[in-house]
Order: C-alpha cells, then structure tokens, then sequence
C-alpha cells in the first residue's frame, strides 16, 4: 500500500539516528535525559504502523474475497438453466408410458389414419376419447417446455372415461351387427377372421378393459406429474424467491464492499498524514537528539578530564595511604615491644609487691604480738591492784 514509503523513510532516518547515537556511546555511557533512547521509540513506531497496515490489508482481502464468492455464486446459479428437471422430468415420464403403455404407438397410428365409414357412433367417440387421453399426455410434455410463468396443473388433461358406458355400447353395436372399424389394428383384424362374435365380444370387452386400466394408470400418473409440476412450481418460485433474495444481498455486499473500499482508503489515507506527521516530529527530535548529543559530548570530555584528574589523586592518595600504613605498621610493631617490656616489668612489680606484702603480713604479726604483750602486762599490774584493793 501506499503507507510503505513513509515507514521506508522513518526505518532508514531511525537507523541514521541509531547509528549517529551509537558512535559515541562507545565513549560514553547513555545520557541521563533519555536522548540516545529516541531509535528504539521510531522503530517501536514503525512496527506497529506496518502492523496496522498489514491488518488493513488483510481484512480489504478478506471483503474483496467474500464479495467475488458471492458473485461467483450469483453467476453460478444465474447460469444453471431452470428447465433442465423439467426436462429430465419428461423424459422420465415418456420412459415410463413406453414402458406401461405397449400398445400406445399402434393407438398412435390408428388415431392418425383416415377413419373409415363402417365406424358407428358410440365406437367413434371411445377412440377420440383415448386419443384425448393421449393428447392429455402430450398437453402435459408441451407444458413441461413451457415457462414456468405460465405452467400449472390445470394445463394436464386427465381423460374422462366410463367403462361400464363404452361396455353397453359396444355390446349394443354388437346386437344391432354394427362392427366397430378395426382395420387399423391389425391383430383384432387377424382374431376377427379365426373367430365367432361372442368370441370377438369377449376379445374386446378384454382389451377394452386392458386399455381402461392403462387409461386409469395414465390418468393417475398425470396426477401425480401434475401434483410434481406443482411441487416443481413450489420450488420454482421458491428458487425465483431465493434468487431474489441473493440478488438484494448480492447487491447489499457490493454497497457493503464499496463502503469498505472508501473506508479502506480513508483509512490509507489518515494513515499516510499520521506517518507524514510522526515523521516530521521524528525529525524534530531527531534534530534535538542530535543537539543534545553534541553537548553531550562536550560534557563527557569534560567529564573524561576531570576522571583522569581523579585518577591522579588516587593513586597520590594511594602511595600516601601506603606510607601511611607502612608507618603505622612501625609504630604499631614498636608498639609491641614496648608492650612487652611494660608486660615484663609489670610481672616483676608484681613479685615484688608479692615479697612487700609477705613483709607487710610479717610485721603486721609481729605487731600484734607486741600488742598482746603489752596488753598482757598491763592486766596483770591491774589484777595485782585489784588484789592489793582487795585486802587492805
């Protein structure tokens, strides 16, 4: 679709923004305000705008697919001919009388002759009335090929047939000697010869009653072709109704597809201004991306400078930190030995405080001896008084 060169555009201006933002991250770690972050955005951008426009495209498919299904269904069933089961209904129907029916082509035959002038009433009106029958039957085949429109069940004859009438006025024309023209039928003609008249009698009152059962199946079956041609018209106006409908539907979807279409491109079309104006605000940010870079830039070998300043002091601070610790380990080492000595000397303080005071104890016994001394003499001079008080 048309969308595909704007986002063309916005891969090849994101990737120029990608590549102009990766040079010199290799220098320097990202910018704390987020501007080397803008690639990744006008990808992200670009994706979902492809994938919009890949859903798009698929579902303007997907109409434009249902709408030329049904269509192509339309034309399909516009193109199947109508008239063809009432034609095989036909042929099915002519199979069936041949099959029913055997002596139906010597009546055919018989009917298309002259009649003769030895034919009496009552005889002459069975036979039209049979071949009435059979122009019923044809009635029904010619109305079969006519319009659908037109055709109903009161176009098929049913033949009209009594055969308790045809039998009393055969056998009235068999009393007054009035024979009925047989000429045509070459097997009644050939009996008439070898046989009497109450033979000849029996004979037609047989075939008579033959022919009655086939005209009653004839008739039959013309009902039940008619009630198929009314089932056929059921179905025919029904089918007429379905087309119909599928034409007021076909015609819906065309409306539905068409509207689709406008939307479609509607659709294209916001969607071309909106990647025309988010490449425009890509450009911008591009532009202020690569503002902010360059003063990025600026900072970061600002920033690089003042490292390697700091590095210096370090490893000063280092060095220092070492002196400084090979001196502390010295005096703390110094430390110990005094440490030592001062233990040593405390031990021999302690000795002698020990000897001190063994001799503070001495003397300190010895003191108390005295006392006792004393102490003794001192109640012994009282005791002697006391004595001396005691007797004067």
């Amino acid at each position: 679709m048309a969308a595909g060169g704007p986002s063309s555009a916005a891969v090849g201006e994101a990737r120029g923004a990608r590549a102009g933002c990766g040079s010199p991250a290799r220098l320097s770690p990202q910018a704390p305000d987020g501007s080397c972050a803008v690639p990744a955005d006008l990808l992200a951008k670009e994706r979902e705008y492809k994938r919009l426009n890949a859903q798009l495209e698929a579902k303007t498919a997907a109409l434009v697919r249902q709408a030329e299904e049904v269509l192509r269904d339309q034309q399909e069933m516009l193109s199947r001919p109508i008239s063809a089961q009432l034609e095989r209904f036909e042929e099915e129907t002519k199979h069936q009388r041949d099959l029913h029916s055997p002596e139906f082509p010597t009546l055919l035959l018989a009917h298309n002759k002259q009649p003769s002038k030895k034919k009496s009433g009552p005889v002459s009106t069975a036979r039209p009335r049979i071949q009435s029958g059979k122009k019923g039957a044809g009635t029904l085949s010619s109305a079969k090929l006519r319009p659908p429109t037109v055709q109903s069940a009161a176009d098929v004859a049913v033949p009209d047939f009594s055969l308790a009438k045809t039998i009393d006025k055969i056998e009235g024309q068999l009393e007054e000697g009035n024979w009925p023209d047989v000429e045509e039928d070459v097997l009644l003609s050939a009996v008439g010869e070898e046989i009497g008249a109450e033979a000849q009698t029996r004979f037609l009152k047989a075939k008579l009653r033959v022919m009655q059962e086939e005209l009653d199946n004839l008739g039959q079956e013309c009902s039940k072709k008619g009630d198929q041609v009314q089932d056929l018209n059921h179905r025919l106006k029904e089918v007429e109704e379905e087309h119909r409908r599928l034409q007021r539907t076909a015609s819906a979807r065309q409306s539905q597809l068409e509207k689709y279409k406008q939307l479609a491109e509607e659709a294209n079309r916001k969607e071309e201004g909106l990647q025309q104006q988010e490449l425009e605000n890509l450009k911008r940010a591009q532009k202020q991306a690569s503002a902010s870079q360059s003063t990025t830039e600026v900072r970061l070998n600002r920033a690089l400078e003042e490292a390697e300043r700091a590095k210096l002091e370090v490893n000063k601070l280092k060095q220092n930190n070492k002196d400084l610790v090979s001196r502390e380990h010295n005096k703390l080492e110094e430390l110990r030995l005094a440490n030592k000595r001062l233990e040593k000397q405390k031990g021999e303080l302690v000795a002698a405080f020990k000897k001190q005071l063994g001799l503070i104890d001495v003397l300190r016994r010895q003191k108390m001896h005295i006392e006792s001394a004393k102490m003794l003499s001192f109640t012994e001079e009282e005791f002697m008084k006391a004595l001396e008080w005691g007797n004067p």
